[in-house]
């Protein structure tokens, strides 16, 4: 594919793995393959180079019908819907192109466009145009209601200081309602902040460690929080305090689910494949993975799609903006989150960058928060 420096930066640049497949000794061969497919499958070309290529991809699909065909006919071959397996991580549903490259059909094309990734691209831009909706309204309800609540707070302190006790309940109920609104409405604030996170190296193990131990003395005490860390992750390059609200917000969401108790696992793991288009456009790999698991009920059906959107709420006066939040942090550290969920088994993922090298590193210009 290097014949001229045109083909060479086509091949390059194709956005979905790709391989040359021939046949040779008895088997498909891979004799070559792109950069995307080097991600896709977790090693470099010049592994791959010579490997059958269907002992290393497994497909779920009659694929050698589908290569026969393809020579036969000198024509290309379309695959729908197939679930494709590198090794030992889960399939990956896939559509799947087979074509000639030259007359005699001996090499041909194979190219892998993975379904579920494209489809988190897509619900991604949903999510990001649905927190710009809300900004205006955070902003709004934050500045006209705060202040009054306040007064209102107290107003009826002062009335409670005149009152016999018996008559006091109304004015605690007060109090206690006013000051569940202004938390609502911090909620708000934070969501409705504009500014970029303040990049800098973070080690997700300190973050995590952080936030796994106020979760234990506090709204995690009944539960039981065991950790799986790889300790060979390198860093990324994050905001820390940011991070820490991300897991914080994850860990209470796991243990609200459970408020009998149960069992959450964080785990960490270094896996290349995804890719996110970054700030500057280019394509960012997105290898360091942080999973949150829980042993609960799972996400009522009628939201699981769109629980990361503002005011979506599994639970009775949840305010749907917990992981509304989370989901902009990580968009804004240009990463991804997503959740997985079976018949017991909830898992939130966090997918984000490695830091770059020092001498190429830069942050995004910070914006001062507007004061009122």
């Amino acid at each position: 594919m290097s014949d001229t420096p045109v083909t060479g930066a086509i091949w390059a640049a194709l956005p979905v793995p790709a391989f040359l497949i021939a046949w040779r000794d008895g088997h498909e061969m891979i004799l070559e393959c792109n950069p995307a497919a080097e991600l896709f499958m977790a090693t470099s070309s010049a592994q791959l180079s010579g490997e059958p290529a269907f002992d290393r991809l497994s497909i779920d699909a009659p694929i050698e019908e589908a290569v026969e065909r393809a020579r036969a006919n000198r024509a290309p071959i379309f695959i729908n819907d197939a679930d494709v397996c590198t090794g030992d991580r889960p399939p990956v549903l896939c559509n799947l192109q087979l074509a000639p490259m030259n007359d005699t059909g001996q090499t041909l094309l194979m190219l892998i466009a993975p379904r579920e990734i494209a489809g988190r691209l897509g619900r991604t831009q949903a999510v990001k145009a649905a927190a710009k909706s809300a900004i205006g309204m955070a902003a709004m309800l934050a500045h006209e209601i705060k202040n009054p609540l306040a007064g209102i707070t107290g107003a009826a302190q002062l009335l409670s200081m005149n009152l016999p006790m018996q008559d006091r309940e109304l004015t605690d109920l007060i109090v206690a309602e006013s000051r569940r609104i202004v938390k609502l409405l911090e909620q708000v604030e934070q969501f409705g902040d504009q500014r970029p996170p303040d990049l800098a190296e973070t080690n997700i193990h300190d973050v995590l460690e952080r936030a796994r131990r106020s979760a234990i003395v506090g709204f995690g005490a009944h539960m039981r929080i065991h950790d799986s860390y790889d300790p060979s992750l390198p860093p990324t390059w994050a905001d820390a305090d940011q991070l820490l609200q991300v897991f914080l917000n994850l860990l209470k969401n796991a243990s609200e689910a459970q408020p009998a108790g149960g069992t959450i696992r964080i785990r960490t793991y270094f896996e290349r494949g995804l890719q996110l288009r970054g700030r500057e456009g280019r394509r960012l790999a997105l290898p360091l993975h942080v999973e949150i698991i829980d042993d609960g009920p799972g996400l009522p059906a009628e939201i699981a799609e769109n629980i990361f959107e503002p005011f979506v709420s599994g639970r009775e006066n949840g305010t749907g903006l917990g992981l509304a939040l989370v989901s902009k942090i990580i968009a804004a550290h240009d990463g991804w989150i997503e959740v997985d969920q079976r018949p017991g088994q909830t898992v939130f993922r966090v997918s984000l960058p490695m830091a770059p090298a020092p001498g190429t590193r830069s942050k995004p210009p910070r914006t001062p928060k507007e004061t009122r």
